[in-house]
């Protein structure tokens, strides 16, 4: 894990280092409309600043020290404090574009991703295991057909132009104008009570159904597109193991086709869908980019982004981090989950 770790920080960042203009012009664009001196007065303080002047490999190794959490450090700071080398807490750095911690940007968007994220899995899976099972037991009939027509026609629609046209139709006030355009609550918010209540004779739906109402487009728009995948994965894994020796043994017992499918063969079906598990991790970090975007939400996919377009190192750097120890950890996740699943799987000689 810890070589990939590094393997991945390492192209990231000097990707970065090795693209046209810099860090430096990046910010000196954002700047606009600076005179040739007062140009170079802003570069050279950047370039002090963030250490820009130094080798490339010593800018890295800097912010390897920084987000470690054991390398150098001042003394009196860490554990043992009156070493140099020791144990000490991590530090993402200042972001280059806005000048605030990185930590704390990451703290306001990622609670806004691991709503939506963790509102759209359970769903997601729920309807893909239920049609994905159904679809193994009329194999070839109407049923089966049927789902799979409608799943791939979901499948095939970009999310991007779903999304412009659930706020074009269902949050325009010339149509139905059932939901809100964007964000996550209303400007009203604030004064809301946290529950549904009933003032002065009229119906207040409050700060926990306003967010809920807020929430529907963006969970709907984040999860269709998932169902045809894992739905024919998991069609496809009961197939197999509806086909093996020991169903038709709980067959030949006389065991209700009930108890074959859900005690025995879709246990050891699951062992695709714990793979693609372990790409859920880095996902909740990294956020959907299309979604945030066009419902106005300012979460980790549109953090991301913003700093992609500023060429905001720390940021992206932060992020990347972040997201590759997630799938690392996702990965180990489902090996260990595999012995758990299926008992054949055994990592005990």
């Amino acid at each position: 894990m810890l070589p990939t770790l590094l393997g991945v920080t390492v192209v990231v960042f000097f990707v970065m280092a090795f693209s046209p203009g810099g860090v430096g012009a990046s910010l000196l664009n954002a700047e606009g409309g600076l005179r040739p001196e007062e140009r170079r007065m802003m570069q050279a303080y950047y370039t002090a600043r963030y250490g820009l002047d130094k080798p490339r490999i010593v800018q890295y190794l800097n912010w390897l020290n920084h987000v470690s959490p054991v390398g150098l450090k001042a003394k009196g700071e860490g554990f043992p404090n009156a070493w140099p080398v020791g144990f000490k807490a991590p530090d993402l750095g200042e972001a280059f574009s806005t000048h605030r911690k990185v930590s704390s940007m990451i703290a306001e968007a990622l609670p806004i991703t691991l709503l939506l994220e963790l509102l759209s899995l359970p769903l997601v899976y729920s309807i893909s295991i239920w049609t994905g099972i159904r679809g193994a037991r009329s194999r070839g009939k109407f049923a089966d057909v049927s789902l799979g027509f409608v799943l791939i026609g979901l499948y095939s629609l970009p999310s991007i132009w779903v999304g412009v046209l659930m706020i074009g139709f269902l949050s325009n006030v010339k149509y139905l104008h059932w939901f809100p355009t964007n964000g996550l609550h209303d400007l009203m918010s604030d004064s809301m009570t946290f529950l549904p209540t009933t003032m002065h004779g009229h119906f207040e739906r409050g700060w926990l159904l306003d967010t809920a109402w807020h929430l529907c487009l963006p969970v709907i728009c984040l999860s269709y597109n998932s169902f045809a995948f894992l739905s024919r994965l998991q069609r496809g894994a009961l197939l197999e193991s509806l086909n093996q020796d020991y169903v038709r043994t709980a067959r030949a017992k006389g065991l209700s086709e009930r108890v074959v499918i859900y005690r025995h063969a879709f246990r050891n079906s699951l062992m695709p869908m714990i793979t693609v598990a372990a790409s859920i991790l880095p996902g909740l970090i990294g956020g959907s980019v299309v979604i945030e975007s066009i419902f106005g939400i300012h979460g980790m996919g549109k953090l991301t982004v913003d700093a992609v377009f500023s060429r905001d190192r720390e940021v992206l750097m932060a992020v990347t981090l972040i997201a590759s120890l997630l799938q690392l950890f996702g990965n180990l996740i489902s090996d260990l989950t595999y012995a758990v699943a299926d008992p054949r799987v055994s990592y005990v000689d």
